[in-house]
């Protein structure tokens, strides 16, 4: 099964999880997680859009749309892995790693929330106040203000990424979302899905959600130097400050779609001269967000990508005979998933 799967065309992505890897083909989705008796837990679901098909088609609209269900998908992969990851500790200290629904949604909302205001509302307070220390105030209009607010976007993004490196537990994730670009480039070389191949590509990938990142604060530089200046111009006290941080907030979607649209043309053309310059900035960031993985986190993301692919041509084969609710298999070993026990 490993050996066949390779083959498929069905475009794939992915996402580290605690202890394992989320994989997602259009229609299904699946999670490997290890758990430390070394066995691997395999949940598969099928996979629908919730938002209509056009608008997943639709230039500069549909990178708002995959932002929207990646966020959604990662949320459940997450709460799935910390369950797994709940049941091999202490039972004193079981309930402290997963959440119910309710909680769960209002992690979600307050994590938009934060993630507001260190990538909008922190960065401008920053430039507005080294504005006023530094050149005795920036208006709207000055092209300086934008660039230090991207500057310190920058900074606050990468200097996150850092310290959650040094942490053992995410140290772990980041080697798993080094698993996760192995495994997928060894899919999209055509190549047997095994820990060889892996060992042969590196752990950066062009369609990476950092390289996403990347762009979304280059490109949001670009658009808010253009539009805020002719809805405020001149103006440069705190109020207009807080109007920018408000007025920005709505051009979220608009400069997720245009950073969507140029790394998913990056991407089709990595291998061009121009394309590798502009992906350089995410291709070095990704040395943070991604480590070498071991064989055996390997092995958990082609457990993930092999059942995916799997289900894709299942589900092309015939839709009807696909289970519609998620199914949950624990293999002993990655050799015991490999000989289709």
């Amino acid at each position: 099964m490993l050996r066949g799967m390779s083959n498929q065309p069905a475009n794939v992505g992915g996402q580290a999880v605690i202890e394992g890897v989320m994989m997602r083909s259009p229609r299904c989705l699946t999670v490997a997680v290890r758990r430390r008796n070394q066995a691997i837990v395999l949940m598969e679901q099928p996979w629908v859009s919730r938002v209509p098909e056009w608008a997943r088609k639709v230039p500069f609209l549909r990178g708002a749309v995959v932002l929207f269900e990646s966020m959604r998908n990662g949320y459940g992969a997450l709460r799935f892995s910390a369950d797994q990851f709940e049941q091999d500790l202490p039972e004193e200290e079981r309930g402290a790693v997963t959440e119910g629904e309710g909680s769960s949604g209002m992690a979600a909302r307050l994590g938009i929330v934060m993630s507001i205001g260190l990538m909008v509302a922190l960065p401008k307070l920053l430039a507005w106040g080294a504005g006023h220390v530094f050149a005795g105030g920036l208006t709207m209009g000055d092209p300086r203000f934008h660039i230090l607010a991207g500057a310190f976007k920058l900074l606050i993004v990468i200097g996150m990424m850092l310290s959650m490196r040094q942490t053992q537990e995410m140290y772990r994730v980041f080697q798993y979302h080094g698993a996760e670009h192995k495994a997928i480039a060894v899919h999209e070389a055509g190549l047997p899905l095994t820990t060889e191949n892996a060992r042969r590509f590196s752990t950066r990938h062009a369609r990476c959600g950092t390289t996403f990142l990347m762009v979304v604060v280059l490109v949001s530089v670009g658009v808010l130097a253009t539009v805020l200046p002719a809805i405020l111009p001149h103006s440069s006290g705190f109020l207009t400050m807080l109007a920018s941080i408000a007025l920005s907030i709505p051009l979220l979607p608009p400069i997720a779609g245009v950073a969507y649209e140029l790394q998913r043309l990056g991407a089709r053309y990595a291998d061009h001269p121009l394309a590798q310059v502009f992906l350089a900035p995410g291709y070095l960031v990704q040395r943070i967000t991604t480590a070498e993985p071991t064989d055996d986190q390997v092995e958990v993301a082609m457990v993930a990508l092999a059942r995916a692919l799997a289900r894709e041509a299942e589900e092309s084969a015939a839709p009807a005979a696909v289970s519609a609710a998620p199914v949950v298999q624990t293999f002993p070993s990655f050799a015991a998933f490999a000989a289709g026990r």
